[in-house]
């Protein structure tokens, strides 16, 4: 019998750029669906509100499209700038909210929690992160860290709720050069990943 593919919405909230991210974990293979950004501040005018609007209207639509089972989204952080803080916390509210009115159910991760899971390491860069992303989702570059970034918290999910990402990221170690710096970040992830 086949193992149920379970589709995994991986949302990076922002108040101007929303990434998201969207895969399939299938028993222990991780199959990529879709990703993008969504600029919520195209005139660079747009009230707070307004945006707020929109990214519930383009998150719905990006509900409707992919139809994942579950929403996966980064928890707050603390941020130095409070003003920052609260803005990432509207966004991240209203895509919540989004995802439960449309049926999903919801998981969240701090961002240790997703660069450990994904490059091995909780202290791992942003380009660290995209770096891993692409070997595990075999797509070539990101328009933005939003997207990657997106992609990195729906693996995770998937790591952490019965995927086993070994295989996947195993694989992309054979294909990397050994002088590679992306060889360090694999084998940290290859590393982490037989501890669990």
């Amino acid at each position: 019998m086949k193992p149920k593919a379970i589709r995994i919405l991986g949302i990076d909230p922002g108040s101007r750029l929303t990434g998201f991210g969207c895969v399939d974990s299938i028993g222990n293979r991780l199959k990529y669906v879709n990703s993008g950004t969504l600029e919520l501040n195209k005139d660079k005018k747009t009230s707070l509100e307004k945006r707020l609007f929109i990214l519930d209207q383009s998150l719905e639509k990006v509900i409707s499209k992919l139809e994942p089972d579950i929403l996966v989204v980064e928890k707050v952080f603390f941020a130095k700038n409070a003003v920052s803080a609260l803005k990432l916390g509207q966004a991240r509210g209203v895509a919540i909210v989004c995802g439960i009115r449309n049926g999903l159910s919801f998981f969240e991760y701090n961002p240790t929690e997703i660069k450990q899971s994904v490059v091995g390491h909780g202290r791992a860069d942003k380009a660290q992160v995209a770096e891993m992303v692409k070997m595990l989702t075999g797509v070539n570059e990101f328009a933005t860290a939003d997207e990657s970034d997106a992609l990195a918290i729906a693996i995770c999910h998937a790591h952490h709720h019965g995927m086993n990402v070994l295989p996947e990221t195993l694989k992309a170690l054979k294909k990397t050069p050994k002088d590679s710096k992306k060889r360090n970040s694999l084998s940290g992830a290859v590393r982490h990943l037989l501890k669990d």
